[in-house]
């Protein structure tokens, strides 16, 4: 792990989220992107080094959805970088955290991301991630 790479906010609606997260950091978003393999839509701010990353539900119902029925909005995940994903895995599985997904998926800004279960971290989402190849 190298450092937080950015923190993952839920949101119910990305516009007016973008708005109060520009009016907050003084500049607007750099990026916008759909994930569909993960049903979401993604704004990232730069917050000084560290990545604010704002998600939404591509449609009604999905998993963004749900966790803001469930908790409203706010953080929905933190993620560090890595340099080796696939070493990550199989220390975070030696160490014993359960994990959501064992191979690496894509994920938005240029990622290949892991995610461990809450349920091994004391109720917080980790993401690891690692920049895919070019």
């Amino acid at each position: 792990m190298k450092k937080i790479e950015h923190i993952g906010i839920a949101v119910r609606d990305l516009d007016a989220a973008e708005e109060r997260w520009a009016s907050l950091l003084g500049h607007g978003p750099y990026k916008r992107e759909e994930v569909a393999s993960e049903g979401v839509i993604t704004s990232f701010f730069d917050a000084g080094g560290v990545k604010i990353e704002l998600l939404a539900s591509l449609e009604a119902g999905g998993v963004i959805d749900r966790f803001v029925e469930r908790r409203g909005e706010g953080i929905h995940h933190i993620a560090f970088a890595s340099e080796d994903l696939q070493a990550e895995i199989r220390r975070l599985q030696s160490e014993g955290f359960r994990l959501i997904n064992t191979e690496p998926r894509p994920g938005a800004d240029n990622k290949m991301v892991v995610f461990v279960h809450p349920a091994s971290t004391g109720g917080v989402l980790i993401e690891f991630c690692q920049e895919r190849d070019r």
